[in-house]
C-alpha cells in the first residue's frame, strides 16, 4: 500500500487550519499529521511528527513565514508550500527556499474553499517529490557561476532564446538570466504562474538582471537585451516573425499539456518561426509540458538545453524531454548561462 504524504499545517487562524485540514483529508494520498499555530509551535511538531510537507502561512504574529523559512531550511530542508495573498511575500518565500505557493483565497462560499483545497492538494503532491537544498540559490554570489562573456556579437539578429519552467522555476530562471549581458538576443519565457504574479515576477527580476524584463503584451517585439515573460491566465503566448524580426502573439485559448500559458505552445511556435536560429532551455518542473515542443525545436537543427536531475527542484519536465531525445545538452543550473553563450 502506498504511503500517504504527511502534512503539517502552519497557520495562526484556527478556522483556516481546520478548513484546510478537512479539505486535505479528502485526498487519499494525504494525511494531515498536525496543525501548528505559529513557527515556534511548528518547529516542535516537526521534530515530533516528521512531516513530509509543510503548508506555511506568511502573515503570522511573533514570527512571520519568511523569518521561519530562514531558520527552517538550513536545519530541516523540507518541501514547503507557502500560502499568502501578497505576491511580494511569496517571491521572498521562494527565494528563501519554499518549493511552491498557493494564493490565499477570499473565502466567501464553500466552493471557494473547495477550489483552494484542490489547488493545495496538487501543490502538496508535487512538493512531496521535490528536492530541497539546505541553501537556496545564491543569486548575487559571483563565485557560484562561471563568468559570462561581456557581450554577444550583434552580427546575427536572427537568434532567439526560449525558456520554459514550472515548480522551482522562478529561482531557476533568475539564476540563468541574471548575468546575461544586455547584448543577449531576445528571450521569451513561460513560467507556470497565476495571473498578477507574472507581472510582479517580471518587475522583480528586472531589478536584478542586466537585460530589460517585462510581462509580455500582444505584439511586443522580441529584441536584443529584452526578456518577455508570458502572462499567467487564459492566454497562450506564441512567437511569430515578420520582415522586422520576431514578435509575440497572445491569444485566448484552452490549456495545452495541462497549462495556459504552455511551454509546448511557445516552443512549437519558436520551432516554426526561428528554426535553427533558436536556443531553447527547459528547466525544473513537474509533468511533461515543453518536452514535445523542445523536440520540435531540436528537429530544426537548433540547440536545446535541459537542466540536470541534481540541480532540479523537481526533475520532471527536463527528464521527459531528455527521455524523448529533445535535449542536446544536459547540464547543471549554474552551467546553463555559459552553455547558452557557447551555443550563441
Amino acid at each position: 500500500m502506498e504511503e500517504k504524504i504527511k502534512v503539517l499545517i502552519v497557520d495562526d487562524s484556527v478556522v483556516f487550519r481546520e478548513a484546510l485540514a478537512r479539505g486535505l483529508d479528502k485526498d487519499p494520498h494525504i494525511e494531515v499529521v498536525g496543525r501548528a499555530f505559529d513557527p515556534f509551535d511548528a518547529m516542535k511538531k516537526i521534530e515530533l511528527l516528521h512531516p513530509d510537507v509543510l503548508t506555511l502561512d506568511i502573515e503570522m504574529p511573533r514570527m512571520n513565514g519568511i523569518e521561519f523559512l530562514h531558520k527552517l531550511i538550513p536545519e530541516h530542508p523540507m518541501p514547503v508550500v507557502v500560502v499568502s495573498s501578497a505576491p511580494i511575500s511569496i517571491f521572498e518565500a521562494l527565494d528563501t527556499g519554499a518549493v511552491d505557493f498557493v494564493r490565499k483565497p477570499k473565502v466567501s462560499t464553500t466552493a471557494d474553499m473547495d477550489m483552494f483545497c484542490e489547488d493545495m492538494v496538487a501543490k502538496i503532491r508535487i512538493a512531496a517529490t521535490a528536492k530541497v537544498p539546505k541553501k537556496p540559490l545564491a543569486h548575487h554570489d559571483v563565485s557560484a557561476k562561471p563568468i559570462m562573456a561581456k557581450n554577444f556579437s550583434t552580427a546575427n539578429n536572427d537568434k532567439i532564446i526560449a525558456i520554459g519552467a514550472s515548480t522551482g522555476g522562478t529561482e531557476a530562471i533568475l539564476s540563468v538570466v541574471q548575468d546575461l549581458p544586455s547584448t543577449t538576443p531576445g528571450i521569451v519565457i513561460v513560467q507556470h504562474m497565476p495571473p498578477v504574479f507574472t507581472k510582479m515576477y517580471a518587475e522583480r527580476i528586472d531589478k536584478i538582471c542586466k537585460m530589460n524584463v517585462v510581462e509580455a503584451q500582444n505584439g511586443d517585439r522580441v529584441m536584443r537585451g529584452k526578456i518577455l515573460i508570458a502572462p499567467g491566465g487564459d492566454q497562450q503566448m506564441t512567437v511569430a516573425k515578420d520582415m522586422n524580426g520576431y514578435y509575440v502573439k497572445l491569444t485566448k485559448g484552452e490549456k495545452v499539456s495541462g497549462h495556459c500559458p504552455s511551454v509546448d505552445v511557445l516552443f512549437d511556435s519558436v520551432a516554426k518561426a526561428a528554426g535553427k536560429n533558436a536556443v531553447a532551455v527547459i528547466l525544473t518542473g513537474m509533468g511533461a509540458d515543453g518536452a514535445k515542443g523542445l523536440l520540435e525545436i531540436r528537429k530544426t537543427g537548433a540547440h536545446t538545453i535541459g537542466q540536470d536531475k541534481e540541480s532540479c527542484i523537481v526533475y520532471g519536465m527536463p527528464m521527459v524531454a531528455n527521455n524523448i531525445g529533445a535535449v542536446e545538452k544536459q547540464c547543471s543550473l549554474t552551467q546553463i548561462p555559459s552553455q547558452i553563450a557557447a551555443f550563441l
